[in-house]
């Protein structure tokens, strides 16, 4: 039999679950290779032959996405699965004309084919783009699960840029584990902060194994997307973050406007930083497409312990590196932060910034005066703090949910801003997250069979 070959476009996430979902045990196909971006230094490795499976004894190869059009004619590839997130929509059709100019199949594949199902009921929190405060409206859950006497168990979407093989299932209770899976700091930017709210957390590369794991020990399991991209296990509650400081881009990017047309809640956050007009905006985009989606409001505060110190300072700040970057914000709560809390000045870091960080400011020239926290790397690491330690300034604010100054060992006095949820009268968000699990309290379901290899 003439198996199909095929390429699949990721960054190191997605592409490999849709491969373990619709293709590692397909006969019909064969995947040829993977393409990387977004992500540095994740391309050039192998997926290795340990997760691949027994159709791929050699594993498959991971090459730069630049290389796209000679892959294809090289290894003959008859289809391109598009497999990665927080993509404009011009730029997703611009991939697929590429393709297509090669004569191969574009693909994209569905919520059914590659959404696992549980035992156990499945709460799920996305967003239209990346840094809309998914991450704040996954604390504010744990926190409600911890004053019920439940211990927060939360999967994380895939963040695997060291060793697949060891990384294939990761469970997180503790800042040592983080040490003992060599997280980056972009990875330590998504669990750390919860492990401070109590919770449990699972990532990896198998998200079969990951869900197998998580159920022994969840009563309930909050799914925390990454980027703008789908859950991977099915929800029983879809909810969606949507920014009104980006308004517009809710139904403008891949594939958050997804997210948006399936959403039960559409949280509205930073209502707080963002102008009337654009919250307004946003509602009703959300209401053309979905008007069956509860819409929440919910303010998005900022807080700096002893935040009087930066009162007429000369300040860096340090943001979330992917909010910054690839999600197309020139800059984050740091800034924000500097500004309510009456700096002098924010310093500009790029006369400072040293080695692969000057390529990132190339990259992304829209960023504003601030210092992504970029770490995919040590190398990257020690240049982040060589710039961290040469930029001139009094302190530093960093808005990374990370504890930087532990990382980078800065002699700098840091001070850490922190953004959270917080809902008007009536409380709406956790109303429906309560009247959720009282509904599911002391039930079972039997799980339902996993989905079809495409």
């Amino acid at each position: 039999m003439k198996r199909k070959r095929i390429i699949i476009m990721g960054a190191a996430g997605r592409d490999f679950h849709n491969f373990n979902c619709c293709f590692r045990d397909n006969p019909a196909c064969r995947v040829v290779a993977f393409t990387a971006t977004q992500i540095p230094y994740i391309s050039d490795r192998r997926y290795p032959a340990e997760l691949a499976g027994k159709l791929y004894p050699r594993g498959i190869p991971i090459f730069p996405e630049e290389q796209l059009e000679e892959l294809i004619r090289r290894l003959r590839a008859e289809q391109v699965v598009f497999a990665y997130s927080d993509v404009a929509h011009e730029r997703l059709m611009h991939t697929a004309s590429r393709v297509l100019a090669c004569g191969a199949d574009f693909t994209l594949l569905g919520p059914d084919a590659t959404m696992l199902a549980s035992r156990l009921p499945v709460v799920s929190v996305c967003a239209v783009r990346t840094g809309c405060g998914k991450s704040q409206v996954v604390r504010y859950f744990c926190d409600i699960l911890r004053e019920r006497g439940i211990r927060p168990v939360v999967v994380r979407h895939p963040m695997p840029y060291g060793d697949l093989a060891a990384q294939a299932v990761e469970r997180m209770e503790s800042m040592a584990d983080l040490d003992r899976f060599r997280c980056t700091i972009e990875e330590r930017e998504e669990y750390e902060h919860l492990l401070d709210h109590g919770a449990i957390v699972y990532a990896g590369v198998d998200y079969r194994r990951i869900l197998r794991r998580a159920e022994k020990e969840a009563a309930v399991i909050i799914w925390d997307g990454g980027n703008n991209d789908l859950p991977f296990f099915r929800p029983d509650l879809e909810i969606v973050v949507a920014d009104p400081l980006r308004p517009g881009h809710e139904t403008s990017w891949y594939p958050g406007e997804v997210n948006l047309r399936r959403a039960a809640v559409v949280v509205v956050n930073k209502v707080n930083a963002a102008e009337p007009a654009a919250v307004a905006a946003v509602e009703e985009a959300a209401r053309s497409v979905n008007p069956s989606a509860a819409l929440v409001r919910t303010e998005s505060v900022i807080t700096v312990a002893d935040g009087e110190r930066i009162r007429g300072k000369r300040v860096l700040v340090i943001e979330d590196g992917p909010t910054i970057t690839h999600g197309s914000m020139p800059s984050g709560a740091g800034l924000a932060a500097a500004r309510q809390y009456g700096a002098a000045e924010v310093v500009d870091p790029r006369p400072w910034a040293a080695g692969s960080l000057r390529e990132v400011y190339a990259a992304w020239p829209h960023i504003g005066p601030v210092l992504p926290a970029m770490g995919y790397s040590p190398a990257q690491v020690a240049d982040l703090t060589r710039t961290i330690d040469t930029v001139p300034c009094d302190l530093v604010i960093a808005a990374t949910p990370i504890d930087i100054a532990r990382l980078t060992g800065t002699g700098r006095p840091v001070l850490r801003a922190f953004y959270n949820v917080v809902e008007g009268e009536g409380a709406p968000l956790r109303r429906t997250f309560e009247t959720f699990l009282n509904t599911w309290q002391a039930t079972s379901r039997p799980a339902s069979p996993p989905p079809e290899a495409c």
